[in-house]
């Protein structure tokens, strides 16, 4: 496996990633598949669900903090009323999921419909005291173990880790279009790949273990 990395590191360089770029871009993607199979597997979600005794899913729970929407989280989008259209947009997932969570949750008497105060002919949706109970105790669940967390950080870390953190979140985003010699490396990757209906079945060959 080491030889194809040092293999893969030297395509990099042609495509004009130096090498200690390249090398600081392997110890970050390492990290990130690491916290990415934590992440999908939610385990801090799941642990506050359960420390707290609360009778939602993670889906219910994702619905309930798209209406709360909290500023900190949603700081960039502009303060509107919530409909189920608003929570899909906020989650990113199809609007009928987010129809039958929602009407869910209205039914446990989590969620209500209200009306709108910009269009009386629509209805929005509004938390009840016992959701508004749910969001806020996750919340400050949240925050107490992250800044137990944290709170072992020098502000000089802290202060250097934000700014980077946020630039970071915005690489896959300026990295969606490829250009100049990466994007001449990927129309090459195009050309090598195999379609294994034209190709006889075959094993592959065993890699020797490094």
């Amino acid at each position: 496996m080491g030889e194809r990395d040092e293999d893969l590191k030297r395509k990099l360089q042609d495509a004009g990633i130096d090498a200690e770029t390249g090398e600081a871009a392997f110890d970050v993607d390492a990290i990130l598949q690491r916290w990415r199979r934590k992440v999908i597997k939610r385990e801090l979600g799941h642990q506050a669900l359960t420390d707290l005794g609360l009778p939602v899913d993670l889906a219910q729970l994702d619905v309930l903090m798209a209406v709360r929407a909290p500023a900190s989280e949603f700081r960039n989008e502009p303060e509107c009323e919530t409909m189920v259209s608003t929570v899909a947009t906020r989650l990113n997932i199809d609007p009928s999921r987010a129809s039958r969570i929602t009407s869910e949750l209205i039914r446990r008497g989590y969620l209500y419909r209200d009306i709108s105060q910009k269009d009386a002919r629509r209805a929005v949706l509004a938390l009840t005291p016992a959701g508004i109970s749910v969001v806020e105790a996750v919340r400050h669940y949240k925050f107490l173990v992250l800044g137990s967390y944290l709170k072992d950080w020098t502000r000089e870390e802290i202060a250097t880790f934000l700014p980077l953190l946020e630039r970071f979140s915005a690489w896959s985003e300026r990295a969606a279009s490829p250009t100049g010699p990466v994007s001449d490396e990927v129309a090459k990757l195009r050309d090598t790949l195999l379609d294994p209906a034209q190709e006889p079945t075959k094993k592959p060959a065993k890699q020797a273990l490094n």
